[in-house]
């Protein structure tokens, strides 16, 4: 430990221009890729990516030993004439999380977009590697950003480069869902723009510190919330609820990821629907001081049980591997917006040390899940392209021609159905203890519904995959093996995050100076 000190005190006397860095990087590489050529093009995505993880983990390590949150105040100046990078313990992670999986992505598709040597360049491979680039700096925005305006200027990156993944086979059923999916997302756009144009003519800031600030002494003053606040927020939440295919909103997403490439629906399942929802986290822990929000909050915890039963139920009904994961993360969302009602209390129940937990919970959820459902989507690709199909009730014997694949599949379940040691036990037991302590005890029966309906559909195609083993299909083609090792690795990454020691996740709540601090004096770092 001695040895790293140094290098920490580097990274935490850096740690603005880190920020800057992180921001820039990808920008800088899909400046670079798009005159390079599709032959190029993979080749920088892949390096930048890596180097982009060598600065997330030195984000962290600053975060971590300072113990505080990084911020840096673009040209100098501050808000709000100038643009604050802002990395906490929540941005940090998620600044760290994103290039692991965009990296296993990218490795992934590398067979399939790449452009062999002496060989003509095609449109795809060019824009696969570009618009992946597109994702991964919209997302490095959203996470760092500290202003509504430019957090909204960073979701429509992400989007705008997410939409043409889903439609690069150029097929009209592709095209129509990716056509579907950007009228979703263009009308959550529009709400979250009129409800930020409303707050900010309300108190002329989009600073989210700014804004907090003026809302919170406000409420101190006995001001209580006026229409337009109230208005503003339900069009931003509602814009941003589209965008996360929050149940009934979420129509546009099994459509978009039935026909996209498996590579692509990794990335719109594991981290672009995570974009809008980090915001939502946002504009609801960080701007709004509680008293807004705690009565709303139990509504949008009803919505996520809505979505996990709904998405549980039409999961069991899916005949192609693809749809039932694909509708196993509409599902999956709703338990990220159990957070909201642990989290913020009541006003006859304030939150207490529990809200902490809850939070956490929320945010090991949310990576659980990305590396879960990277895997499996990655992994339904592989038993797709040796089968030539993905229908549930015709993979009997996949499991001998192609163990390495059920085996990740079977770990990656362990995770989503909340069993002991994986990420996903962790997250729905610090849920369930903050809702046993704070009182509302029913969304814990909600987790554990969630958890049944979760177990029952990925045992169902267990059993065809495990049936028929003396007879294992014959494949059209062998499987890459190493895309089944990065699938194995990314369901692992899901499992491994219940072994962590929780002392490690306090990271999540270091410089979190939201609205429950400011209200109740919890002790938030």
């Amino acid at each position: 430990m001695e040895i790293l000190l140094p290098l920490l005190e580097v990274a935490l006397a850096q740690g603005g221009n880190l920020l800057v860095f992180a921001l820039v990087l990808p920008v800088l590489a899909l400046l670079l890729a798009f005159p390079l050529g599709g032959p190029w093009a993979g080749r920088v995505a892949l390096a930048s990516l890596a180097l982009g993880l060598g600065v997330a983990v030195a984000i962290v390590a600053a975060v971590l030993h300072g113990g505080a949150a990084l911020s840096y105040n673009l040209g100098g100046w501050a808000p709000p004439l100038g643009v604050a990078l802002k990395a906490d313990g929540l941005s940090a992670t998620m600044l760290l999380v994103t290039p692991v999986i965009l990296g296993a992505v990218g490795l992934y598709a590398w067979p399939e977009f790449r452009v062999p040597p002496g060989t003509r360049e095609t449109r795809v491979p060019l824009a696969f590697w570009s618009l992946l680039l597109g994702v991964w700096a919209g997302l490095n925005a959203v996470f760092l950003g500290q202003d509504l305006f430019n957090l909204y200027v960073a979701l429509e990156l992400v989007t705008f480069s997410a939409v043409p993944l889903v439609c690069l086979s150029g097929r009209p059923e592709t095209l129509a869902a990716a056509l579907r999916y950007l009228l979703f997302a263009l009308l959550g756009s529009v709400l979250y723009v009129l409800g930020s144009a409303l707050l900010y003519g309300a108190y002329g800031t989009l600073d989210i510190a700014l804004l907090s600030a003026r809302l919170t002494a406000d409420l101190a003053s006995g001001e209580p919330a006026g229409p337009v606040v109230l208005v503003a927020v339900a069009l931003m939440t509602v814009g941003l609820l589209a965008k996360t295919a929050l149940f009934p909103l979420h129509f546009w997403l099994p459509p978009a990821h039935a026909g996209a490439p498996p590579a692509a629906s990794a990335v719109l399942s594991a981290l672009v629907v995570k974009a809008s929802f980090f915001l939502i986290l946002r504009l609801w822990l960080d701007v709004l001081p509680a008293p807004l929000t705690q009565q709303a909050a139990p509504l949008l915890a009803a919505l996520g049980v809505a979505a996990i039963l709904f998405g549980g139920a039409q999961a069991l009904r899916q005949a192609r591997l693809k749809m039932l994961i694909a509708y196993s993360t509409v599902a999956q969302i709703g338990y990220l917006f159990l957070v909201f009602p642990l989290t913020l209390g009541s006003a006859a129940a304030p939150a207490g040390p529990e809200a902490a937990g809850a939070l956490t919970g929320g945010m090991l959820q949310l990576i659980a899940h990305a590396f879960a459902k990277a895997s499996m989507f990655m992994g339904a690709g592989v038993i797709a392209a040796a089968l030539g199909h993905d229908q549930i009730r015709n993979l009997g014997g996949i499991a001998r021609a192609l163990p390495i694949t059920i085996l990740a599949f079977v770990v990656a379940s362990l995770s989503l159905v909340g069993l002991e040691p994986s990420g996903g036990y962790a997250a729905k037991t610090l849920l369930t203890a903050a809702a046993d302590a704070s009182g509302q005890w029913w969304w814990a029966l909600a987790l554990n519904a969630g958890g049944l309906l979760t177990a029952t559909y990925l045992l169902w195609v267990l059993f065809n995959a495990l049936s028929g083993l003396s007879r294992p299909p014959t494949l059209l083609k062998p499987p890459r093996r190493h895309q089944e090792l990065l699938v194995l690795g990314l369901a692992l990454g899901a499992l491994v995050l219940g072994l962590v020691p929780p002392a490690f996740f306090d990271l999540m709540q270091i410089g979190r100076q939201g609205v429950t601090e400011v209200v109740y004096g919890v002790g938030l770092r």
